[in-house]
């Protein structure tokens, strides 16, 4: 894309965020991927140097050496303490103070939206977040900073410290269905939304992926910002090709800019 189709897409996509009143933002990994958090299915990626067979549910549960390996890539691949909001996650969260936004929806399980600013009321975790673990004996929730000061991966897979029952990290693993309650305000307000922008998500990983496609049903405009092409840039209103963390600053500068020029307040 040149510079000039460049910006006349950014000014087209800032111009409906200004214009829309319930704005809904679906986040892949895209976006973490440019805060250093390595991809699960791109090459080079987690599923590229693992076996994906590895992080069912039921070898979780089954295997102990297994289970271990799993703690082992969750924690040391960054989720956690590491990596930080890039430019992408503080434009969402800017859309939010603009009061643009009506939520975020997304794939990713590092909680950096909220980190970067967003409502966490406002987030919705498709896949679960590493920011928490869960005792599948007594379900009692730690936070997994905290609980990570208090077991040692090199002495084996980490037991609840109150009952001694399995620890989970709160992601989905292959095998297990999507969080009931996210998925279900996922759809809801995908529906009645009018403009759902997709922010570094190729759009393969489903059910999470049939929300542009609610939204485009429900008569709403879909935006996509990615790196490369997807199966939706067709359908799209409009399609930007490009780093989610570069791109997503300029649209929030020409929203503002708008917002200033219809007399609204850019803040």
């Amino acid at each position: 894309m040149t510079d000039d189709g460049l910006n006349r897409n950014i000014e087209r996509l800032a111009s409906l965020i200004a214009g829309a009143r319930r704005i809904v933002v679906f986040t892949g990994a895209g976006v973490s991927t440019e805060s250093g958090i390595p991809d699960f299915r791109s090459p080079g990626g987690i599923w590229s140097r693992f076996d994906p067979e590895e992080f069912t549910i039921y070898r979780f549960l089954a295997s102990p050496e297994t289970r271990l390996k799993q703690w082992k890539i969750l924690v040391e691949s960054g989720l956690i303490v590491n990596a930080r909001p890039n430019g992408a996650h503080l434009a969402v969260a800017e859309l939010e103070k603009l009061g643009k936004l009506d939520c975020v929806i997304t794939q990713n399980i590092d909680n950096l939206h909220q980190k970067a600013g967003n409502d966490p009321g406002r987030v919705y975790e498709l896949h679960g977040t590493m920011s928490h673990a869960r005792c599948l004996g007594c379900q009692r929730r730690y936070a997994m900073a905290e609980l990570l000061g208090r077991i040692r991966l090199d002495e084996g897979a980490p037991l609840c410290p109150e009952c001694e029952g399995i620890l989970k990290p709160d992601v989905i693993f292959f095998g297990e269905q999507l969080p009931a309650e996210a998925l279900r305000h996922a759809v809801d307000h995908s529906r009645r939304c009018d403009l759902l922008i997709v922010v570094g998500s190729s759009l393969v990983v489903y059910p999470a992926a049939y929300m542009p496609v609610y939204a485009k049903e429900a008569g709403a405009a879909v935006a996509i910002v990615n790196l490369t092409v997807t199966d939706f840039d067709l359908q799209a209103d409009v399609v930007i090709h490009g780093k989610a963390g570069e791109v997503m600053p300029l649209i929030l500068e020409a929203v503002k800019r708008n917002l200033a020029a219809a007399g609204g307040n850019p803040a």
